[in-house]
């Protein structure tokens, strides 16, 4: 049976909050919203001692939470999913309210605290929740922390599951790691964002899933921002080498390796690239948000000063699915393309548009993109010419 330190209506508080892929500052930022402007301002450290039990929150805080998180008095203070809430609170694993039916919650707390008995429920289970962790609407660093406790719980069955279900649970520990990777690159953590990816590959590799591994290899050539070109080149290129790949392995290797070429101000090696690349959108394979064939070819113009061009590919609105931090992003290279051009008033309402998204999503690449524009003067001003 699993034990925890803290009263378990604390537990069931701290798993409800991160369900929500919420930080102590969030919750403390929506139950001052709940409350109103007449409502005492909440104290910095309340929601840090309710979890860890030091204190129970009073009557109106009490309400004030059952608010937020939409149940009622019984079922955050009370509840009947103890075993649930031991197994989340001791692993860190979110807990989504209404995700799955009590009896499978309490099926897979019975394998995380004995690996032997995971199954392919156990499987389904995980993956369902990596797919419910990557909300569109979600900042990469909360997504990134919510999913770092599901690979470590994936992790946990290694040694003891039987080997059919433990090669299935190395698989999706792979695509956790990719997507962790991504998301730390999203939220402009370059060191973290490498650290994910080269272990996302050293568990492809382990598996011996020749197509796990060169997808991981693909996703480490996307990480444009956190490596060097020469890195992302020899990944690209590795990515392909391998036999017994499908083609499109190929022409998301070459995608990547046109920007490393374009960052480098290689025009020829892009150009050859791009015209090797099929026309399927690049999230197809990968089936994760990423860029555009379009998106990626206009940023290959951006970085080779070619802004018309990119201009003419970036005309419209992100695509309406687009996660915030990437349309941040795309907004933001929309921006430098403009600023290039010396299309000043576009480019300043691009770019504000950009910042207000990043800002709210936490998108630190785009801000990183956007330090990159530097607006034209306005029209009309006049140069001094010292002689």
């Amino acid at each position: 049976m699993i034990t925890i330190d803290v009263p378990l209506w604390s537990a069931r508080l701290r798993a409800l909050r991160r369900g929500r892929l919420w930080s102590r500052r969030d919750l403390g930022r929506r139950l001052t919203e709940a409350a109103g402007e007449a409502e005492p301002r909440l104290p910095a450290d309340a929601v840090r001692t309710w979890e860890e039990g030091e204190r129970r929150p009073d009557a109106r805080h009490a309400e004030l939470l059952c608010r937020v998180f939409g149940v009622d008095e019984a079922a955050l203070f009370v509840g009947a999913s103890s075993g649930t809430t031991r197994w989340h609170h001791v692993t860190g694993i979110p807990l989504l309210p209404g995700l799955f039916p009590e009896e499978e919650e309490e099926r897979v707390g019975r394998a995380v605290e004995r690996p032997s008995r995971a199954d392919a429920g156990t499987v389904r289970y995980f993956e369902t929740l990596t797919g419910a962790c990557v909300a569109p609407d979600g900042r990469p660093a909360d997504l990134a922390a919510a999913l770092g406790p599901v690979f470590a719980g994936v992790e946990a069955f290694r040694g003891d599951a039987a080997p059919r279900v433990r090669r299935a649970l190395q698989t999706l520990a792979t695509r956790d790691a990719e997507l962790i990777s991504r998301m730390e690159h999203e939220a402009g953590d370059a060191p973290g964002a490498r650290a994910w990816s080269d272990r996302a590959i050293r568990e492809a590799r382990e598996t011996g899933d020749t197509l796990t591994e060169v997808l991981a290899l693909v996703q480490r050539a996307e990480l444009i921002d956190a490596a060097e070109p020469g890195e992302i080149v020899e990944a690209a290129v590795a990515a392909r080498a391998r036999t017994g790949v499908p083609a499109e392995v190929g022409t998301l290797s070459r995608r990547q390796e046109a920007r490393a070429h374009a960052l480098t101000g290689e025009v020829e090696l892009c150009h050859r690239c791009l015209e090797e690349c099929l026309e399927e959108r690049l999230q197809e394979r990968l089936e994760e948000p990423g860029e555009t064939r379009t998106e990626l070819c206009a940023g290959c113009l951006v970085d080779l000063g070619r802004p018309g061009g990119a201009i003419e590919l970036l005309e419209g609105e992100p695509a309406p699915a687009a996660p915030a931090y990437l349309a941040a992003y795309v907004l933001a290279r929309q921006a430098h393309a403009y600023a290039q051009a010396h299309e000043r008033e576009q480019a300043a309402d691009l770019a504000r548009r950009s910042l207000a998204l990043a800002r709210r999503a936490g998108a630190a690449r785009a801000l990183r993109e956007l330090a990159r524009v530097h607006l034209p003067p306005p029209a009309g001003t006049r140069r001094r010419v010292l002689v």
